[in-house]
């Protein structure tokens, strides 16, 4: 194990003995504000101590079987102990480099999934009903449920703009990575090189959408919004829906003042569940906006090896000719591009999640060595 990260493990091991300590004292226990921030803080420390504490008891294992070595009639037993000591050593260390990396309380959090269609014309809107479709294929994969929150088809199918929410089991679990989780390295451009179906000539166009993946606020962050700061609109809806579209305004509309940022929801016949939907959205992009802005300061001090998500970035190239895939910001290039457009997405997603866990384990250790 790399000095830094014993470093790091031995505060845990001395930080679990204070929050037994402060625990028991009776002012704590009177202070249910602070007991309870100390209870959370007991409760992620023990995890991490817990499984340290595991590690070093099988390091002086091994130490004691590789001393036993030299008895002819301890040997076989004690190299059946080195093998099995350094095989649990091995998996303790990667989970205890696990539980040191930061963690994004959003990521167990589900998520509302933005695609709209860019630079390409109708050949764009076509790509993003494919992106749609390659989403929800991948959430079906992943047990999700999906709802279209608001869309706006295309001229020739596809759409200008569709969000969907995604909603993950309930088994996910806090601090689990949820759908969020799973699904935060999407945001960026997405560029498509193929012959349209519109194209007489068979020549490749380029075209691109912009993918956007929010987390989803819980309630109370929606109430965080101040009623005043609103301007609500409500609208006939338009697209699929029988007797029902443009008999009512239940299309809602609803437009942040300060920020200027749009939220609107058309899917359900009740204005009122609508307006909901709508509220859920815009608190969302509003925390979006400032986790952006945050992350536009920290790039200037960072590498950002996976990226702000600014949506202006291009992360990913889906070339139909070549039935290849390429994800620029982590350089993996997969031949398997018919799959992924059916949601087999897993690969990519768990590269890029691979790679986000590396450069926060450098992070961890330049941090360390200042």
């Amino acid at each position: 194990m790399k000095p830094f990260l014993r470093q790091q493990l031995d505060r845990y091991a001395t930080r679990i003995h204070e929050l037994d300590f402060f625990l028991q004292q009776e002012d704590v226990v009177k202070d249910m504000d602070r007991y309870r921030a100390l209870t959370r803080e007991h409760t992620e420390v023990s995890e991490v101590a817990t499984q340290y504490a595991r590690f070093v008891r099988r390091e002086a294992d091994l130490a004691g079987a590789t001393a036993m070595l030299d008895d002819a009639d301890m040997a076989e037993m004690a190299q059946e102990e080195i093998t099995a000591a350094q095989a649990d050593i091995a998996l303790l260390e990667d989970e205890l480099q696990r539980l040191l990396l930061p963690r994004d309380p959003d990521d167990a959090r589900n998520a509302f999934l933005e695609i709209r269609a860019g630079t390409g014309g109708d050949e764009s809107g076509l790509f993003a009903g494919d992106l749609l479709r390659m989403y929800t294929k991948y959430a079906e994969r992943q047990g999700w449920r999906c709802e279209i929150v608001s869309e706006s088809p295309g001229e020739l199918g596809g759409y200008k703009e569709v969000v969907v929410r995604m909603v993950g089991a309930p088994s996910g679990g806090a601090g689990g990575t949820g759908v969020y989780g799973k699904l935060k390295f999407e945001s960026g451009g997405h560029r498509v090189q193929r012959v349209p179906a519109t194209e007489t000539q068979g020549r490749i166009h380029t075209s691109a959408c912009t993918v956007a993946a929010l987390p989803e606020p819980d309630e109370a962050q929606a109430v965080l919004i101040n009623p005043s700061d609103l301007r609500i609109d409500t609208y006939r809806a338009s697209g699929a829906g029988g007797q029902h579209v443009n008999k009512t305004d239940s299309a809602v509309r609803i437009t942040h003042l300060p920020t200027g940022i749009v939220a609107e929801c058309q899917d359900d016949r009740s204005q009122h569940r609508n307006k909901a939907k709508a509220l859920q959205v815009l608190a969302a992009r509003i925390k979006e906006k400032d986790r952006s802005e945050r992350a536009a300061k920290d790039a200037a001090t960072r590498k950002g090896l996976i990226g702000s998500g600014d949506r202006s970035d291009r992360i990913r190239t889906y070339n139909f000719p070549q039935g290849r895939l390429t994800d620029h910001r982590i350089n993996l290039t997969l031949y398997k591009l018919q799959f992924v457009m059916e949601g087999d997405l897993d690969e990519v997603i768990e590269a890029l999640l691979l790679a986000r866990k590396a450069e926060q384990l450098e992070e961890l250790e330049v941090g360390a060595g200042k």
